[in-house]
């Protein structure tokens, strides 16, 4: 995720690297860079010569401190001023109403029915939301298929009418319907087009005027760039949106659409789609995105997909068999399958502070951890319980069930015991003193 972009950020505060203060110059020369950084992620060529103007004016206005580089103070700059182009904070999504109605928007191929499984997926399990999902994509069946599909996986009841072809009939009559089933959260997916027509727009604001939604969302594609604004500001001339949704940014090195829209239409971006499971939804928040353009990772969102996964009182039990020594092959791969559910690896990754730039030209498939999982799984429950047992027979036997290698699964074998002793060690805080203070003696961690 902007890949490219950090990359040429990061190229050009070297100007500033060994400066002993902020002049003109060499923020003139930084900011050239920063320009042309932007500009090459598709940002809006205004909006680039806005925040680089911005930027030079606190730039030259500030003082630099003895404890702060010129190139830190920069990197503190622009990072405030990104913040602030893509919207300064989260936005909360508008739930007001019994039932609320959400109402999408787009083009057609912008992801707007998987992203409204995505919501609905959201709004059940993370808000306890009653959901009824709204088919009115009346010109394409395999568009309420598609619905339906996602509905029947996420367990929420889709409301379709094929005999109809109004789609302002058939989003009243899901209204009345959730009132007479008490459902509190109605989620319409509307049709889209392959451009921006008058018959298209007439229609949503149609539907926008029958149901007068709580909230209406405009989804884009991330990975078109400047097109995406364009199509942002035209829907937004036409039906005034609430707020913006960018899917597929999971593919998007670039960045110019999260960086432009804000500044164009004036809607805050609310969602972000990273991924095609349907929990690979987040809200968006400016500070963390401005964090990972600049390198600086985002561990505030990692710590969050690792509480949504990993429940107190298992970790509590999980602790005690490590500082007895008991921690096997059925809590390794339980810890796996935790850390598959939050989600892509290298995205995850890219979150601790410094690895993107070492992962960029990394490739981590989504089933990195297939090859582990088999050998463990080629186990029997007596040999995962207690790996003691594990001698040369029962690897190969273990390596030929797995479709691995003996050397697989031995380097299997020495991960996990080398594993298994540092969290021991780190489980006891007498270890964990005595490692600090002989580190110490050896001048690894002055200070201390």
């Amino acid at each position: 995720m902007f890949e490219n972009l950090t990359d040429k950020f990061e190229r050009a505060f070297k100007v500033l690297k060994g400066q002993g203060q902020i002049t003109e110059i060499n923020v003139a020369e930084t900011l050239k860079e920063v320009r042309r950084a932007l500009l090459d992620a598709d940002v809006n060529f205004n909006t680039a010569k806005q925040f680089t103007n911005t930027v030079k004016e606190k730039a030259l206005g500030r003082d630099v401190l003895n404890a702060v580089s010129p190139g830190q103070l920069m990197i503190k700059i622009c990072h405030e001023e990104l913040v602030e182009l893509m919207g300064g904070n989260e936005s909360e999504i508008n739930l007001k109403g019994n039932p609320s109605v959400i109402l999408m928007s787009g083009l057609q191929g912008s992801g707007k029915t998987t992203f409204s499984g995505k919501l609905g997926s959201y709004l059940k399990n993370k808000k306890g939301k009653n959901v009824l999902l709204v088919a009115c994509d009346v010109y394409r069946p395999a568009a309420i298929d598609q619905l339906h599909v996602l509905g029947e996986q996420l367990g929420i009841e889709v409301y379709s009418n094929r005999e109809e072809k109004n789609p302002v009939a058939i989003s009243k009559a899901a209204i009345q319907y959730a009132k007479s089933k008490s459902f509190n959260v109605v989620i319409i997916d509307t049709a889209g087009r392959l451009a921006v027509d008058e018959q298209m727009m007439n229609e949503i604001a149609q539907v926008k005027e029958a149901v007068q939604p709580n909230e209406t969302l405009f989804v884009v594609d991330s990975m078109t760039g400047q097109d995406a604004v364009n199509t942002a500001k035209a829907f937004n001339d036409r039906i005034n949106f609430d707020g913006v949704v960018l899917t597929k940014l999971d593919g998007d090195t670039r960045g110019g659409a999260a960086l432009s829209i804000k500044e164009i239409v004036n809607k805050p971006i609310k969602f972000v789609g990273t991924g095609e499971k349907m929990d690979a939804l987040d809200i968006f928040y400016p500070s963390r995105m401005a964090d990972r353009i600049l390198g600086m990772g985002d561990v505030v969102s990692l710590v969050e997909r690792a509480q949504e996964q990993f429940d107190e009182e298992e970790a509590r039990k999980l602790q005690k068999k490590i500082m007895k020594d008991q921690f096997d092959f059925n809590d390794f791969l339980a810890q796996l399958q935790q850390i598959k559910k939050m989600g892509n690896v290298k995205d995850l990754m890219g979150m601790i502070p410094g690895m993107g730039k070492a992962m960029k030209d990394v490739d981590v498939p989504d089933d990195a951890f297939k090859g582990v999982e088999a050998i463990i799984l080629s186990m029997t429950p007596k040999e995962r319980a207690n790996p003691g047992l594990l001698n040369n027979p029962r690897k190969a036997r273990i390596a030929k069930g797995s479709g691995t290698t003996l050397q697989d699964v031995n380097k299997l074998m020495k991960q996990f015991e080398d594993m298994r002793k540092m969290m021991k060690m780190m489980s006891n805080p007498r270890n964990m003193m005595g490692m600090m203070n002989k580190m110490k003696g050896m001048g690894g961690m002055p200070g201390m």
